[in-house]
């Protein structure tokens, strides 16, 4: 099978020929290079409709030299393009030449999501079955994991993507685009000081990070110091959420994509956890980290041994795309990503180690669960220290807050600050995960809306972090917790615990709405309003 292949998202404008029999994928791809700042979308559209004819009949040229002895022409199975996300007007020129393609080479088209793409290379030359995937490129920063059909979006930025944020310092220093490699080439000779450090659950935001450093900047911070410190702020928000949604899922398999994936210090903090985590980690050579043909063909090429073409009436581009619309056609009879209860991953967290101890005969009554931090070997000391200290004590106080409101959590029997352990009442260990049912979620959307009510957060409410009973449900590990009567955070907390769900459920449309149900029934009808607001805010925009 011989699949053609057209990307132009954004700034690559780039063909492929993927050739599944001899197992080779040729690239031509003809970027758009801005003289300054970051992408333009009149000119990325112009650097479009010029390079993108050129890099097709490149393409075209070597399938005829590479075609079988018994074919005349190149020889092509079917054309593959990427239908978004992305930008408007340069994915109109990509989609307009894909169906000219089509036509004129007599064979179907095939309409391929960019960012699944991005999974699905990695995923084909990791050989892994069901990998959790961290895409990091210029708009977008997202992890996905399959489950039931299709591709999850477990957790993603609320405001820029992770390359477009360095980008927005870079320019504020004056640096020309693009800001990544000179973020990294300066980094070697920093030194670390201190930046927010943002994560939701497995939610993350990059707007604090990169006002301080401008400001940094402006106060006569040492440019080295400031990017050798984003680097190890934003790639450990990056690993630190990449963990939980592997410890959510279940899978030991990552792999890693988008042109931000090309940074050697973010790619040592992902093999680095995944080596402690005993998980394996992926990531793809330089050329299918990057935008390029090269993974849509190959995704094409497997949309289209499994059927999966559109007729050219129905081949409109979507610059919204996202990647949790696409059913997963070519993977159908391949197991889910989600966590088998009672198997050996249901319990191994991402931030600690818990033990049980019966203490019945001691000074506190019956059995308690003693929970460690584990010192995480991929961030920097400083910066480990101190979230591992401020964490135990915030998972501490708000445990016994929570409690002191009238929500279930466990009793805080002792704790110690400089171990980062703390001793807990125990409340069984039966998660959310393994007993989702209506009843229990839409507890939960009560327990938030009691907390919410109360000015606390718990910062990190997923299905892993409920204990569920015969008589009660547990809202537990409030590590990521905080106070705060902030509506936005009161919302988010929601928007993180529906994520989860969405993570773990077969079918989790009637759980959301019992979330919801719960919620309203005590909580306040403006939070749900601005859950709907954050809901609408994917990041899954072009590329810059």
């Amino acid at each position: 099978m011989r699949i053609l292949g057209i990307e132009g998202t954004a700034w690559a404008a780039s063909a492929a020929l993927c050739d599944t029999e001899a197992d080779r994928i040729f690239i031509e791809s003809d970027p758009y290079e801005p003289e300054s700042g970051g992408i333009h979308p009149r000119e990325a559209a112009e650097h479009m409709a010029d390079a993108i004819p050129a890099v097709i009949d490149t393409v075209l040229q070597h399938a005829i030299e590479t075609a079988p002895s018994a074919t005349t022409g190149p020889a092509i199975d079917a054309v593959a393009f990427s239908r978004g996300p992305g930008l408007g007007p340069c994915l109109r020129i990509v989609g307009t030449a894909a169906r000219s393609a089509s036509k004129s080479l007599n064979v179907p088209l095939v309409g391929v999501n960019h960012m699944v793409a991005h999974l699905e290379v990695g995923r084909h030359f990791a050989g892994f079955d069901s990998p959790v995937c961290l895409n990091a490129s210029g708009a977008n920063a997202h992890l996905l994991g399959y489950h039931n059909g299709r591709y999850r979006v477990l957790g993603e930025t609320m405001d820029t993507g992770v390359g477009n944020a360095i980008d927005k310092f870079t320019r504020h220093v004056g640096w020309s685009h693009p800001g990544g490699p000179k973020v990294e080439r300066a980094a070697a000779n920093g030194s670390f000081i201190d930046l927010p450090y943002v994560v939701k659950g497995m939610d993350f935001s990059f707007s604090g990070i990169m006002s301080a450093a401008k400001q940094a900047a402006d106060d006569g911070e040492a440019i080295e110091d400031i990017c050798f410190s984003l680097q190890e702020h934003i790639f450990g928000m990056l690993t630190e959420v990449t963990e939980r949604a592997l410890s959510l899922t279940g899978t030991d398999e990552l792999v890693l994509g988008g042109g931000v994936g090309q940074n050697a210090r973010l790619r040592e903090m992902l093999a680095t956890m995944c080596e402690a985590r005993g998980a394996q980690f992926y990531a793809p050579e330089p050329r299918f980290l990057q935008d390029n043909a090269g993974m849509i063909a190959l995704l094409g090429a497997k949309m289209l041994a499994a059927g999966d073409t559109m007729a050219i009436e129905d081949s409109a581009i979507d610059p919204n795309f996202r990647p949790d619309q696409v059913p997963v056609t070519w993977r159908d009879s391949e197991e889910s990503v989600a966590r088998t209860p009672g198997s050996e991953n249901a319990l191994r967290g991402a931030e600690a180690v818990v033990t049980y101890h019966d203490t019945a005969a001691g000074s506190v009554p019956g059995p308690i669960a003693r929970k460690q931090r584990v010192t995480k070997q991929y961030r920097h000391p400083e910066l480990e220290a101190s979230l591992r200290t401020t964490r135990t004590a915030a998972e501490a106080r708000l445990t016994s807050d929570a409690r002191r409101v009238g929500v279930p959590t466990p009793i805080v029997w002792d704790v110690d600050t400089h171990t980062a352990t703390i001793d807990f009442q125990y409340v069984g260990d039966t998660d959310l995960a393994e007993n989702l049912t209506k009843r229990h979620v839409k507890t939960i959307g009560t327990h938030l809306a009691t907390l919410h009510n109360n000015g606390i957060v718990h910062g990190d409410p997923t299905t892993r972090n409920v204990r569920t009973g015969p008589e009660k449900t547990y809202l537990i590990d409030f590590g990521l917790g905080f106070h705060t009567a902030h509506i936005e955070d009161h919302a988010m907390d929601l928007h993180v615990f529906k994520q989860s769900i969405g993570g773990t459920a077969e079918d989790p449309e009637p759980l959301y709405a019992a979330v919801e149900a719960g919620y309203r029934s005590v909580g306040t009808a403006a939070v749900l309003d601005r859950l709907r607001t954050i809901e609408s805010r994917g990041r899954y925009q072009p590329h810059s």
